[in-house]
């Protein structure tokens, strides 16, 4: 292990493997996954959900290298009690936020399936590069045991990089602790070799996937341990160079001016339609639960 470092909470943990020609980044939210949690009363099947895909947020969009870019993770439902998720992630600031039919979720029980929760739904991962004006999106069937396997998927068809992804998430009576793992093995090769990521059974990724596997969830949620030390422990044969990555904060980016903004781009007619007797048009926003009165007046179109 080189470049110590110590990381427990709200900032990813960076990770290279020279040797093996594999790269990695663990991450441990605590205190920014419970205030996005706050905002709304979410039952624990619901919390789990929506704490692990913030943790997958954090460790794909912690790869963006140009500043400005954006990460958005969606999983479109097909027929499930989870009618919408969505996540974001740029520049260190997170948000995210569940809608669901709370009976129906109820009914599935404390461990379901995916399948369980969307039905044959979607899962987006949209990389907005902000410097080049570049969009990227690829989507994948909500298949598998985790929205984390569901990543993998999208990886394998649109990457072609071979991924494993692990993600867990605990509620105690400090409240939610959810990690999780991203680890790869670089698509670049040498020359005179076979491209890395075309092969799924390279003795180096193996080797490597095979370590990673023994995992266990308790230790991606122990705040006992830092981040530098489960990857010493899983990659204690190996030279393991490790880096901090941005610090994690939540960052829903509301404001009455915002939104002000949005609604000037309707005709006149319609926002008067909008409007309420106090001719207020009422803005609650999703991701944080703040409601905004926007009065008609400051969002006239100007003559």
């Amino acid at each position: 292990m080189s470049d110590s470092v110590d990381t427990w909470f709200d900032q990813p943990l960076v990770f290279t493997i020279a040797e093996r020609h594999v790269r990695g980044r663990f991450v441990r939210l605590g205190p920014t996954l419970n205030r996005i949690l706050s905002a709304h009363s979410y039952p624990p099947v619901a919390e789990k959900l929506l704490a692990e895909a913030l943790v997958l947020t954090v460790l794909l969009g912690s790869t963006l290298k140009a500043e400005g870019g954006q990460l958005t993770l969606q999983a479109q439902t097909g027929g499930g009690p989870v009618e919408l998720l969505v996540c974001d992630y740029r520049a260190g600031e997170l948000r995210g936020y569940l809608k669901f039919d709370a009976e129906r979720l109820a009914a599935v029980g404390p461990d379901p399936t995916l399948f369980a929760l969307f039905g044959e739904g979607f899962l987006a991962i949209t990389f907005d590069q902000e410097a080049t004006a570049e969009r990227y999106q690829g989507i994948v069937p909500l298949e598998g045991s985790s929205i984390g396997e569901a990543a993998e998927h999208y990886f394998e068809q649109s990457e072609q990089i071979p991924s494993l992804i692990t993600l867990a998430a605990r509620h105690d009576d400090a409240g939610c602790v959810a990690g999780g793992l991203l680890l790869q093995h670089l698509p670049e090769g040498e020359v005179g070799r076979d491209r890395l990521h075309t092969r799924h059974d390279h003795p180096e990724w193996t080797h490597a996937h095979t370590i990673a596997m023994t995992l266990k969830p308790e230790e991606l949620t122990d705040p006992a341990h830092s981040l530098e030390t489960l990857a010493w422990r899983l990659f204690h044969e190996e030279e393991v160079r490790v880096e901090s990555g941005a610090a994690v904060s939540r960052g829903c980016r509301c404001s009455a001016e915002y939104y002000a903004g949005v609604l000037r781009q309707f005709p006149e007619t319609e926002r008067v339609d909008m409007a309420d007797e106090a001719g207020n048009i009422v803005v609650d926003c999703a991701f944080c639960s703040r409601i905004f009165p926007i009065p008609l007046g400051e969002i006239a179109t100007p003559n």
